[in-house]
C-alpha cells in the first residue's frame, strides 16, 4: 500500500499535524477541545485535524 504524503491526506492525526506545522500535539489538543474549532473532525474519540481549514486557521492567527 503507498503512503500517502501528508500535504496530499484531507485530515491529519494529531502527530501528523504537529509535524506538518510545527505546533506541539498538546496545543494542538487544547486547540481542538475549544466548542467552536472548526478544523477538527471527531471519529468517535478519535480527533482527527481538517488540513485545508487548519491551515486556513493558521494563515489567519497573529499568535496561537
Amino acid at each position: 500500500m503507498k503512503e500517502v504524503p501528508i500535504w496530499e491526506k484531507s485530515n491529519l492525526s494529531l502527530e501528523e499535524a504537529a509535524a506538518y506545522s510545527g505546533i506541539g500535539v498538546n496545543k494542538l489538543r487544547e486547540l481542538t477541545n475549544e466548542r467552536n474549532c472548526r478544523f477538527v473532525l471527531w471519529v468517535g474519540n478519535k480527533r482527527l485535524i481538517k488540513r485545508r481549514l487548519f491551515d486556513q486557521y493558521i494563515e489567519s492567527e497573529y499568535s496561537i
